[in-house]
């Protein structure tokens, strides 16, 4: 009898409807303990001779485990094993990845964590249907044409909002865009920081390096390769958050009066770093499920002639979640060398995503990508350690980082390098991953229980934020200021964009376990939404 994952595993995989058995075993075949060589999922389908994520024993820092779990996973994301498909059992995986019983068992209990297999009583492990939703897929936008660019006008909506949120201390906060403190590896960081004051107290007497520490520089070079870059350590500057990048990389390319090309919606923090330096925000069309607009974009930059850079976020933009397929990526870094426009990247939040993304940056040739990034999301949201690769502008970005805030702290980047070099940093994007996942699904969940007919809202591939579109006749400023009253937060949309037209949107954030708390305030959200539609 075979051994159960729970209870009786499965004895075979079961293919897709009216796929042959050559395609399980070709599903079926991945890493081993015994493979030394590269193995790969070819991009959308499961390919026979193994799984890129996986590399093989030699050539991956992540546990066997772990391996073998992204194997299948990348072959559930391509469709090959849609939901209902049996997993192989547990006795099966044994012999065709050559692992143990323990190994077997964590890889199917590493996926059901993440949501994709669920456990049947004496049958084994199947991959989960998503729960159906009566919530509409979010639509793509109405506007397929630029607005001309204006100067941002927005910082003082922007700061009431604010202002007004964080003074109400809201019970309920379903704001912001971070992950709970709980799922970031707090402790450890603690530790580290505890040991190295110990070992170098003579850290805290230390003038930084101008562009940040080197051990902290090289770990993040490593990190890159994750979105297949390949950055030189000494082309890295270490700043005050990816804000900072922003700023640097905005100041370096343009001047006063300038016009920036940014996503529409975008994030509220860069339409107020535009305001703040004096530049004319165009906003392109976004879609929630593709991103910028390549095509709205080459017509704008036709009709503005002071169009000096694009800032993107292709990897869950902010706030639509939304990840550029690597067609559009190209595209748009092909229109940008056309017009001779600098495109700065925002990779943020791309290590959150479910399955790996290319960063722009891996594409460019020329140097014409200033890539921002951070640990903000990710790794350490108290510690606010970003960086920048500038490409062609790198000796201004490294003059302009020093003269407008000089370097970072030696402490924290050192707490962060070793880290880094520890290697913690996939186990625990791995869990961190997985636990949004989780938690993104019971928010939809609770949203799609509470809010009325017509919303609509589509689920990111990753991330800590849903953007959700109200019913007609709803205001998300109206919605906003009464749920402050019953206790509640919410981002409005009106903070994403330099015009009105996101006013029926808000951001919610997934980034907290759902308690009872969360649930009484997604319903709280609903009384108030029916209770405004019977108003009108």
């Amino acid at each position: 009898m075979d051994t159960p994952a729970r209870q009786a595993a499965p004895p075979a995989l079961t293919a897709a409807p009216g796929a042959t058995a050559a395609t399980a075993a070709t599903v079926a075949a991945g890493p081993t303990a015994a493979d030394a060589g590269t193995t790969g999922v070819a991009s959308g389908t499961a390919s026979g001779t193994a799984s890129g994520a996986a590399h093989a024993a030699g050539m991956s820092s992540d546990p066997l485990y772990a391996q073998v779990a992204a194997h299948y996973r990348q072959a559930i994301a391509a469709g090959t094993m849609p939901p209902g498909s049996r997993m192989p059992s547990v006795r099966t995986l044994m012999g065709l990845h050559r692992v143990s019983l323990s190994t077997a068992l964590q890889a199917c209990r590493l996926l059901e964590s993440q949501g994709l297999l669920q456990a049947r009583q004496r049958a084994g492990y199947f991959v989960r249907a998503p729960r159906p939703t009566r919530l509409a897929r979010a639509a793509e936008p109405s506007q397929t044409q630029a607005d001309p660019a204006r100067f941002v006008g927005v910082h003082e909506r922007i700061s009431d909002i604010l202002t007004r949120g964080i003074a109400a201390k809201a019970e309920i906060n379903l704001s912001g865009a971070c992950a709970h403190p709980s799922l970031y590896p707090t402790r450890a960081l603690a530790l580290h920081g505890q040991r190295l004051l110990r070992r170098r107290p003579e850290i805290l007497g230390t003038q930084p390096d101008p562009q940040g520490l080197l051990a902290l520089r090289q770990a993040l070079s490593r990190l890159a390769l994750n979105a297949q870059i390949q950055i030189d350590p000494s082309q890295l500057v270490i700043t005050h958050g990816c804000t900072e990048a922003l700023s640097v990389a905005l100041r370096a390319v343009t001047t006063p009066g300038d016009a920036v090309a940014v996503e529409s919606p975008t994030y509220y923090g860069l339409l107020q770093l535009l305001e703040s330096l004096n530049l004319r925000a165009l906003e392109i069309p976004t879609s929630p499920h593709t991103g910028i607009s390549v095509e709205a974009l080459e017509a704008a930059a036709a009709r503005e002639p002071r169009l000096k850079a694009v800032v993107v976020v292709p990897n869950l933009q902010n706030p639509l979640g939304a990840v550029m397929p690597d067609a559009a990526k190209q595209a748009l870094l092909a229109a940008c060398e056309a017009r001779d426009l600098a495109l700065i990247e925002d990779d943020t939040y791309a290590l959150l995503c479910d399955t790996p993304q290319r960063a722009i940056k891996s594409w460019d040739t020329t140097g014409r990508v200033i890539f921002c990034s951070s640990l903000h999301k990710t790794l350490a949201p108290g510690m606010r350690v970003g960086w920048i690769a500038a490409g062609r502008w790198q000796p201004r970005v490294e003059i302009l980082k020093y003269a407008q805030s000089r370097p970072n702290e030696m402490l924290g980047q050192a707490i962060l390098a070793e880290f880094l070099a520890g290697g913690q940093i996939e186990r625990h994007l791995r869990a961190l991953r997985a636990r949004l996942a989780t938690q993104r699904e019971q928010m939809v969940e609770a949203l799609s229980d509470e809010l009325p007919v017509g919303t609509r809202l589509s689920l990111p591939p990753g991330g800590p934020s849903l953007w959700v579109e109200l019913p007609e006749g709803l205001s998300s400023l109206a919605l906003f200021d009464a749920a402050l009253e019953k206790g509640v937060r919410i981002g409005p949309g009106l903070m994403y964009s330099n015009s009105d037209r996101f006013d029926r949107f808000i951001r919610v954030n997934a980034g907290n376990p759902m308690d009872e708390a969360q649930r009484r305030g997604v319903a709280v959200l609903g009384e108030l939404c029916a209770s405004m539609l019977r108003a009108r």
